[in-house]
């Protein structure tokens, strides 16, 4: 237990990448997340649960109540400075919501088993109120609340700006995927050759949140994009089939990683004078002209600009991207 949390990242037999925490229970809870959820949220639920189990500093089947709400405690800081956007120290109510969740399900599984000495979760579900009637769930208040506001979204012209901003044809290609076709990170990064449809202007998105499989229109400005970056940038060389790759450097030819876009983003956001942010949060921008549509037919929804012309750097119609 002195080593417990020790967060060991490793890749499997089956070359899948999984997580470690140095406690026979909780490795045990991690190998039963990695096979009925994505990779992300099996390294959110690593990650948490190493955050978690740093501030509690005991062992899973140790854990008690008063030891939950001591995290919060921790987690919401000592309140001796506060921001003044939400009058709260320490972390966002959302960030320690999201560091909360994985544990209540950390202890349903050993409550389940049946072969631990845990019989109950210790993770209140709510606090109880003083309302009659209902359910019990409306009966119960949280025990973080999370305020409900709305997300933040870039105007026309700070989307441009942000375009504008970016360096190389790859670059403005994975962002006009996320603004023209709302396309998330990891689904930007996960896009293959056969999942580019240049024919029928549409992406078809195969590694996308939870598993589920789309098929997504995209705008003209991002096929065009994409078609001056695999005749102009992309590396000969490469052979993975993801059509973004890294530009230079010892990892040249090889896959982008989140890292490297993060990295992208933010110099873009820096460079365009931009708050931090999403480019997806232009996602709702009316402008069809600001969004890669031709401004005709009055207002093209996200993604859904004209496809009658088709790029003369990109493949004939009915024709497939190939690596």
């Amino acid at each position: 237990m002195s080593s417990f949390p020790c967060l060991v990242r490793f890749v499997s037999g089956s070359g899948q990448v999984r997580y470690r925490l140095g406690e026979r229970l909780a490795d045990r809870y991690l190998e039963f997340v990695a096979g009925r959820c994505r990779p992300n949220t099996l390294r959110a639920v690593a990650f948490d649960l190493e955050t978690f189990f740093t501030v509690v500093r005991k062992a899973p089947v140790e854990v008690t109540a008063a030891d939950v709400f001591d995290f919060l405690a921790d987690q919401r800081g000592d309140r001796t400075v506060v921001r003044l956007a939400d009058r709260e120290s320490g972390l966002s109510a959302r960030t320690i919501a999201r560091r909360l969740s994985p544990v209540p399900g950390l202890y349903a599984y050993l409550v389940a088993r049946g072969d631990t000495p845990v019989r109950v979760n210790p993770v209140p579900r709510g606090l109880s109120t003083r309302r009659q009637g209902g359910t019990m769930r409306s009966r119960m208040a949280p025990l973080v609340r999370v305020p409900r506001t709305l997300p933040g979204v870039l105007s026309p012209e700070e989307a441009d700006r942000l375009v504008g901003a970016l360096r190389t044809h790859r670059d403005q290609a994975m962002v006009l995927g996320m603004l023209l076709a709302g396309l998330r990170r990891c689904e930007v990064l996960g896009l293959r050759f056969a999942d580019v449809q240049v024919a029928d202007r549409r992406l078809v998105v195969v590694e996308g949140k939870g598993g589920h499989h789309r098929v997504i229109p995209a705008a003209n400005r991002f096929f065009e994009a994409l078609g001056a970056y695999l005749h102009g940038e992309r590396p000969a060389g490469a052979h993975t089939d993801r059509v973004f790759v890294v530009l230079k450097g010892p990892r040249r030819g090889l896959p982008l990683s989140a890292e490297g876009l993060d990295e992208i983003l933010d110099g873009a956001r820096r460079r365009a004078g931009l708050e931090p942010g999403l480019p997806s949060a232009a996602a709702h921008v009316p402008d069809p002209v600001a969004r890669g549509g031709d401004g005709a037919g009055g207002g093209a929804s996200p993604g859904r600009a004209r496809v009658d012309r088709v790029d003369p750097g990109l493949p004939a119609p009915g024709q497939r991207l190939a690596g």
